[in-house]
């Protein structure tokens, strides 16, 4: 069978450049991968790769594409290259970069070809108090930094000596392993990626060309900041391998327990206990919030439970255009510890209530009739 036209197996115009013409390999390469294609479909997508694989070949070499150009599929050998090492320049290098790509742990290219890596991010626990995180603060927090060795000034190599290049990788910081029809790029293993080998490592140092030291940060902490939200300082992470960016610091923020205030999103919420007398004849009581004290009116025959609402007495969230509310919420205290006395005065107070019937105690006829009605 005759073979198809390789600008045509391409879907390139004759008169494409090199890079138009890498990038439709490297999509068809990657669709027609025997890796990627399973069952009926194996055997024709294998067939496919064959000659996208073909064509690229002939159309990634100049002095092929030209005398493919001048003379068709005759001005080219079919077998050239499809043995020995040397014809997989193009092709080689095409699909390095495809799993170049998806096997160098997030690195990439950098000054002299070598492969440069982003610092990791660093986690720091910050520990703020309610109010804290209610008003905001400024504080400062202490976090391990990297710094040039002061022996070597960063060469890593003892004084009086330098580093050398690496021989496995040339510098590159990175070697080619073939496999199958593609190559795989990987960090080189004999310098790890750095493309200079020390002979002499710097007493100081270790030969890495830093120390680990702490260094001091200031930090903002926003007003309305609530348990578990993170602030980054970009930066100031674990510095980049071979001149890569460094990774960030996220300060997670831990806000402690509160005596009085439960949060809840932007709103506050509190126990307020009062006597059962105020809770009977109803009174003003004196309440907390963050920024002060509040007063609240208790209305005669409170019912422990009853919850009071100050609004805008809550927290204004770093995201609210408004704060919350505070909630109180009423617990009816039990007096303790009483007197012959003021047992006598109470059991005279029940009597009392009794012979009123249920209108002292609503709540209680209520109870008592369902739980007749669930006995019977």
């Amino acid at each position: 069978m005759s073979k198809r036209d390789f600008y045509e197996v391409l879907g390139v115009a004759k008169n494409a450049s090199d890079e138009d013409i890498k990038k439709a390999y490297r999509k068809l390469a990657m669709k027609y991968h025997p890796d990627r294609n399973q069952g009926d479909a194996a055997r024709d997508a294998e067939e496919k790769f064959k000659e996208v694989k073909e064509a690229y070949e002939m159309l990634s070499d100049s002095s092929k594409r030209a005398a493919y150009d001048q003379y068709g599929h005759a001005g080219v050998d079919p077998n050239r290259g499809m043995g020995g090492a040397e014809g997989f320049g193009g092709f080689a290098e095409a699909f390095g970069d495809i799993f170049g790509d998806m096997f160098s742990q997030g690195g990439r290219r950098g000054a002299g070809g070598r492969q440069v890596y982003r610092g990791n991010d660093l986690s720091y626990a910050m520990e703020i108090t309610l109010e804290e995180a209610a008003n905001g603060k400024d504080a400062q927090i202490r976090i391990p930094s990297w710094d040039s060795c002061d022996t070597c000034h960063g060469s890593g190599a003892k004084p009086g000596t330098s580093p050398k290049t690496c021989t496995t990788c040339n510098g590159m910081g990175s070697v080619q392993m073939r496999q199958g029809f593609f190559s795989v790029q990987q960090t080189c293993p004999h310098c790890r990626g750095t493309g200079k080998i020390i002979p002499e490592p710097c007493t100081s140092c270790g030969g890495q060309g830093k120390v680990k030291r702490q260094k001091t940060l200031e930090v903002k902490i926003p007003a309305g900041i609530d348990d578990g939200m993170r602030i980054r300082s970009s930066g100031n992470g674990e510095p980049g391998t071979n001149g890569g960016p460094a990774g960030d610091l996220y300060i997670e923020i831990r806000v402690k327990s509160h005596d009085i205030f439960e949060r809840d999103g932007d709103d506050l919420h509190c126990n307020v206990p009062v006597s059962f007398i105020t809770a009977a004849l109803g009174g003003e009581i004196e309440v907390p919030t963050l920024s002060g004290k509040a007063a609240i009116d208790i209305p005669e025959g409170t019912q422990a439970g009853k919850q009071f609402r100050l609004r805008g007495k809550g927290i204004k969230g770093v995201r609210s255009s408004y704060p919350g509310d505070l909630y109180c919420h009423i617990v009816v205290e039990t007096p303790v510890k009483l007197t012959e006395y003021q047992r006598k005065l109470l059991r005279e107070l029940e009597d009392s209530l009794k012979k009123g019937g249920s209108k002292h105690s609503p709540s209680g006829e209520s109870w008592t009739d369902r739980l007749k009605s669930f006995f019977s």
